[in-house]
């Protein structure tokens, strides 16, 4: 792989613009502005502090749309909903391709199907596991993604809002992805509980995936997160794997 052949570009929040030889794709999309908002199919309400780094109407032609879920409004927003109809496709749970009805294909975790391209490139999309919180905290059905070119899962991976559990682990047994990029935050959306990675989970996926360049996303930009990037990158340097942690900035593009 050139180094130039995958871009991505974090957005704000979960939302990530990936680019790889033409293929576009964007995870969990949100685009709208900060203030209090209440998902469709959650009772919970979030709070935006700020806003996305590339309006959603700067975004582009996207091949299709990886979503984690569709009920937390942290992860699909007014402006994200509006955006599927005009996407390829859009690949999330079972339970939430028949929410959105039109375009989106639902998924079992390690179910891979293909992506082809407008550019007559082709991806490999495999559906990981997912926990959005402690055992017996039932949110709904959530996954992650992981996108191969030779073969499932050989160039990145993206956790999804879940926590470090078995089915995580079993993603780095399975798969040996170049960029694997986390959602952490240590969301407390009830100040009990973490129901999103912190530093803890990000230290386990370092070990698990010793080769790949880590990543951090959904950690700014709602009052429920409870760690930042900075608070990570800090823990990385007390455990002295501060080389395994690349910082990832809003509105820059990566390359790799």
């Amino acid at each position: 792989m050139c180094r130039s052949d995958l871009t991505l570009t974090l957005i704000g929040g979960p939302t990530v613009l990936i680019e790889y030889i033409g293929i576009r794709l964007l995870t969990d999309p949100t685009f709208d502005p900060p203030g209090e908002y209440k998902g469709a199919h959650s009772a919970v309400v979030h709070r935006k502090t700020s806003g996305p780094a590339i309006a959603v109407e700067q975004i582009g032609e996207l091949d299709a749309v990886l979503l984690s879920h569709d009920h937390h409004f942290d992860n699909l927003d007014n402006a994200g909903r509006a955006l599927l109809p005009s996407v390829g496709v859009t690949y999330t749970t079972h339970s939430g391709a028949e929410r959105l009805g039109v375009n989106a294909l639902g998924f079992t975790p390690f179910e891979t199907r293909t992506l082809h391209g407008k550019n007559g490139k082709q991806l490999f999309v495999t559906a990981t596991p997912a926990r959005h919180g402690p055992v017996g905290v039932d949110v709904g059905d959530v996954v992650g993604f992981a996108l191969g070119v030779k073969e499932p899962g050989d160039l990145i991976y993206f956790t999804g809002d879940t926590l470090w559990f078995e089915g995580t682990a079993e993603v780095s047994r399975r798969f040996s992805p170049k960029v694997v990029v986390l959602f952490t935050g240590a969301a407390e959306p009830r100040g009990r509980f973490h129901m999103t990675m912190g530093s803890e989970d990000a230290l386990e996926a370092a070990a698990a995936f010793p080769e790949a360049t880590l990543l951090s996303v959904h950690n700014e930009g709602w009052g429920h997160l409870k760690e930042d990037q900075d608070q990570l990158a800090d823990v990385f340097v007390k455990f002295n794997v501060a080389d395994r942690l690349t910082r990832f900035e809003k509105g820059i593009p990566l390359s790799f």
